[in-house]
């Protein structure tokens, strides 16, 4: 069964600061990635625009308008130092919640094995109620509600491997016993949050922090013990990977020291466990990465993974 690889032009809309990490150029980078002959037997597909209601369904209603009303005709608009509104933001978003969808759609049809949704801006910082660390909307968990909503799934596996802790995606599954939220990433680094002893109100909230200058060696042993067996004994239904690229060696934002077959490593692990619980069921979304050839690397190591290599 194939692979399912989701993008929209839209993500080049959504426009920062000369000098921002989270620009353009990183979607231009992923794409050249996957535009060699190897990835051929893709099936590729144009991210769906969401509407605002399926935003909400993450988020309050009132947050979501508030931040589609805040959107410039203009220029740009700082939310804070490191988040930017921009004319093309909303659109850009809106796309990438709804490029997750349909690959959450596709994946529970049965249309393809998984997915790798490339979108940007990020999404797993944004809380339920606040926009921070270049986030705006929470597509992964946005996603995640969706399939509950419109699927019946009972049980969703949320994984971040982002170098930075999703505090977003955490917020938003704090009290929830029907999604398993795992993450590995570097600690201390932003946002401040990923403690171990942060467990969430249900027990479903599975930090799993590393250190700076930990290599893959460290990762794996940490993913295999922290995360893997969590995931094992919740047996999800479908499972999300929050896919952030910038614990790569190269990534100038952070200090761990992980190649691109790291990423394989943890993708191919979490096939296995899809395929003994929730019928090989996985949709893939980008979240950070910032040197251009850590992120392209790392994202083409990943998608050969999906597509069984």
């Amino acid at each position: 069964m194939t692979t399912l690889y989701v993008s929209h032009p839209a993500s080049f809309d959504h426009e920062v600061p000369e000098g921002h990490p989270e620009r353009p150029a990183r979607m231009r980078a992923v794409e050249r990635a996957l535009e060699d002959e190897r990835f051929a037997g893709l099936v590729r597909a144009s991210a769906p625009r969401a509407d605002l209601d399926t935003a909400a369904l993450a988020h309050p209603r009132s947050y979501v308008d508030a931040l589609a009303a805040a959107v410039p005709e203009h220029g740009m608009v700082s939310i804070d130092s490191d988040t930017i509104l921009s004319p093309g933001s909303l659109e850009a978003t809106l796309r990438a919640i709804g490029g997750a969808n349909h690959a959450v759609d596709a994946v529970i049809a049965g249309e393809c094995r998984n997915a790798f949704v490339a979108m940007r801006p990020p999404g797993h910082h944004a809380e339920r109620t606040r926009s921070m660390g270049f986030c705006l909307f929470n597509h992964a968990a946005v996603a995640a509600r969706y399939a509950q909503k419109r699927h019946g799934a009972e049980r969703v596996a949320l994984v971040d491997w982002d170098v930075h802790h999703g505090n977003g995606s955490q917020d938003i599954f704090w009290d929830d016993a029907s999604v398993l939220y795992c993450s590995t990433h570097q600690m201390p680094l932003y946002p401040g949050t990923g403690s171990p002893s942060e467990r969430g109100e249900k027990d479903t909230i599975v930090n799993v922090p590393l250190r700076p200058n930990d290599d893959g060696a460290v990762f794996r042993e940490a993913f295999e013990a922290g995360i893997l067996t969590r995931l094992d004994a919740f047996r999800p239904d479908l499972v999300v990977i929050s896919a952030g690229f910038d614990a790569h060696r190269l990534d100038p934002l952070a200090n761990l020291r992980l190649e691109a077959e790291d990423f394989a490593w943890a993708t191919r692990r979490l096939m296995d466990l899809a395929d003994r619980c929730a019928g090989g069921r996985i949709v893939s979304v980008l979240e950070g990465g910032y040197s251009l050839e850590g992120l392209a690397k790392s994202a083409a190591a990943h998608v050969d993974a999906l597509m069984g290599r």
